[in-house]
């Protein structure tokens, strides 16, 4: 019988493509097949190492500082893109206006790959995204947040009091389905009409050219998009440590071809829905931040149009996709920022507030931005 010693003789290197190489062999032991045909098969399994770049590729850069701050928060945004274009996966780059350094890419970094998925590059937040319902009748602001407070769950994890919310159906069987969701159905359930928290937000206010009152809300996947991710992390993390031992294993990835990619990018798919369905029950309750997508047929939902919010004191903009090239494709958050929110907190605001207990945090509050992203517009009827 073929052992690994076998192999060793014939010249392969042991790794962790081993196992499953020495039972391939046996198995072709046992329907008769000669060694020079089970050698010439092992062959095809050699791992070739991936090796990252000695050199970054060049990338482009839609960001002009002005101030120390600004060009400080663009050296380390540049720093960060040099490192990751170094990734033997990645073919192009570019960084937004609003980009800073945070996490695996910096926030407001777009980078292209060939035939790779990588988790880490949209991390625990999958589609991160803004709707907007627009109300035919003007009913009172005041009335319409009232009821997003009584509706919505703002905060860490999902709700205690399910209060009749669950995905429908034939949405719980996609999920029961793929690999990668089969046993978190619960948790889709248990999150929908949650808002999370950081600088997620359910807004209230009025269209410019029309008046009528109108819902924005901006939130990600939460629980089910964060399962998601860490599954996909610990199979990219064992596919890139055999094909490419040198990356760092945040930037990580799963072939895209392989039956562990396309179900992974099908489960994406699902949490992407999972996410819109979320804004929308928000929503239909009430009236009963990244780099955006901004290219013609992102999704198979998309009609042509993005949604960027600006800072706190400036409206939300409804524009046209810009299908810009040298851009890749995407468009800025918004108004943005120059770095992280724990590094504003710490520089800007000062220490002394973070221990203020209850006054800290609305202080926190009051200087969050917001990151805006593609989202989802309808018009509904009122209250």
């Amino acid at each position: 019988m073929i052992t690994g010693k076998d192999l060793i003789q014939w010249g392969f290197k042991p790794g962790k493509w081993f196992p499953g190489a020495i039972a391939d062999a046996q198995r072709m032991e046992g329907e008769g097949r000669s060694q020079d045909e089970i050698f010439a098969y092992l062959q095809t399994l050699t791992p070739v190492e991936m090796a990252p770049r000695t050199n970054a590729l060049p990338f482009g850069i839609f960001l002009e500082p002005e101030t120390e701050v600004e060009r400080d928060n663009l050296g380390l945004v540049v720093e960060a893109m040099d490192a990751l274009l170094r990734t033997p996966t990645v073919v192009s780059g570019v960084v937004m206006p609003d980009a800073c350094p945070a996490g695996t890419i910096p926030v407001g970094g777009v980078v292209a790959t060939r035939n790779a998925i990588h988790p880490g590059f949209h991390s625990a937040d999958i589609c991160c995204s803004m709707a907007i319902t627009v109300f035919k009748r003007n009913d009172d602001p005041k009335k319409i947040l009232d009821a997003a407070f009584d509706t919505t769950h703002f905060g860490p994890g999902g709700r205690k009091d399910q209060r009749g919310w669950a995905m429908p159906a034939e949405h719980s069987a996609r999920f029961k389905a793929n690999r990668f969701l089969s046993d978190i159905a619960p948790i889709g359930d248990s999150n929908l009409g949650t808002q999370g928290d950081g600088n997620h937000f359910l807004y209230v206010g009025h269209l410019r050219s029309t008046g009528q009152p109108a819902i924005v809300t901006h939130h990600g996947s939460r629980g089910p998009g964060a399962m998601h991710y860490k599954r996909g992390m610990a199979v990219a993390r064992r596919h890139t440590a055999i094909v490419s031992p040198r990356t760092p294993p945040g930037v990580a990835w799963i072939e895209a071809d392989t039956q562990d990619g396309r179900a992974y990018w099908e489960a994406l798919q699902i949490i992407r829905e999972w996410t819109k369905q979320n804004h929308f029950h928000i929503h239909d309750r009430i009236q009963a931040k990244g780099a955006t997508p901004s290219f013609a047929g992102f999704s198979p939902d998309d009609d042509g149009r993005t949604l960027i919010p600006m800072n706190m004191s400036e409206p939300i903009l409804i524009a046209g996709h810009t299908d810009k090239k040298a851009a890749l494709g995407f468009s800025p958050h918004g108004a943005g920022r120059n770095m992280s929110r724990t590094r504003y907190l710490r520089d800007v605001i000062g220490t002394r507030d973070l221990r203020r207990g209850r006054q800290g945090r609305d202080e926190r509050a009051r200087h969050s931005l917001l990151a805006g992203h593609a989202g989802h517009l309808r018009t509904a009827g009122g209250l």
